[in-house]
């Protein structure tokens, strides 16, 4: 089984050109399941009803969101609706939507599916992580009740996605970092047979400040203040992600990070 995951999509350009390759993408590598980050599709800042369906409708399987799963007033209306669409497991129980999902690939092999938000630098101080999926991985063993488990571990610190790979190791058969937009070179697998990388990057344009517009982000740290809101840049995107292929066993086989279109293919 070949599972992809692609970084946080940013605005009209990421979803552009995930409209235009994901299907390439897959045929490519022998892609069966799909599970993109979306927390900055819509204008930068979370998700909407429209541009949720574009992208399910594009050929990803499954979304998570992230720290800005609530930007869009219109989210908590159609969330609970859309079930290919993930927020963090550990918002309060109250929060609507859910963060960990059971689906099936197109050969029908249960693909358990964890989105997790971090705790250190993150705005929110939500319940730990940690305890969260642990509940959820007792519930659903590997090998047994699922035949994968995949973990989008939105944070900021990378010593907090490490520990979450190092806890989950043996357990699970991906954790994957989303969040800081920037792909990282450290994909491997895990003395136990679990893949992990701090951060798979971002759908978007990277001629830019994290997927945004130079100018703004570069006032605020010249003048140390805010002149104008945040936009996406609407350059040509690269598409950064990562495939985990897995053994029938649930556990990791292979990983590898690809980047295509944009300024950052092929480097």
């Amino acid at each position: 089984m070949r599972i992809l995951f692609l970084g946080d999509i940013v605005g009209r350009a990421g979803r552009t050109a995930i409209l235009q390759k994901l299907s390439t993408i897959k045929e490519t590598y022998n892609i069966d399941f799909t599970i993109a980050n979306c927390d900055n599709a819509s204008a930068g800042f979370g998700i909407n009803k429209n541009c949720y369906q574009e992208l399910i409708d594009a050929g990803i399987d499954v979304l998570t969101a992230g720290d800005h799963v609530w930007d869009q007033k219109e989210i908590t209306g159609f969330i609970n609706d859309a079930k290919k669409l993930l927020r963090p497991l550990n918002f309060p129980k109250s929060a609507p939507g859910v963060g960990a999902r059971i689906y099936l690939d197109h050969q029908h092999r249960k693909i358990l599916v964890i989105h997790l938000l971090g705790q250190i630098f993150m705005k929110y101080n939500l319940n730990c992580p940690f305890e969260q999926v642990e509940e959820v991985i007792k519930n659903n063993p590997l090998g047994k009740e699922v035949e994968a488990i995949f973990v989008d571990f939105h944070a900021e610190a990378t010593s907090e996605k490490m520990a979450m790979a190092k806890f989950l190791d043996g357990k699970v058969s991906a954790v994957v970092g989303s969040h800081t937009h920037i792909p990282t070179n450290d994909f491997h697998i895990q003395s136990l047979g679990t893949a992990f990388q701090a951060d798979a990057g971002m759908c978007g344009d990277y001629d830019s400040i994290i997927g945004m517009e130079k100018n703004t982000p570069l006032q605020i740290f010249l003048h140390k203040r805010k002149f104008d809101k945040m936009t996406p840049a609407q350059g040509q995107a690269t598409i950064c992600g990562t495939v985990v292929e897995i053994e029938k066993n649930g556990l990791a086989k292979k990983i590898f990070a690809i980047k295509t279109g944009g300024i950052l293919e092929n480097n």
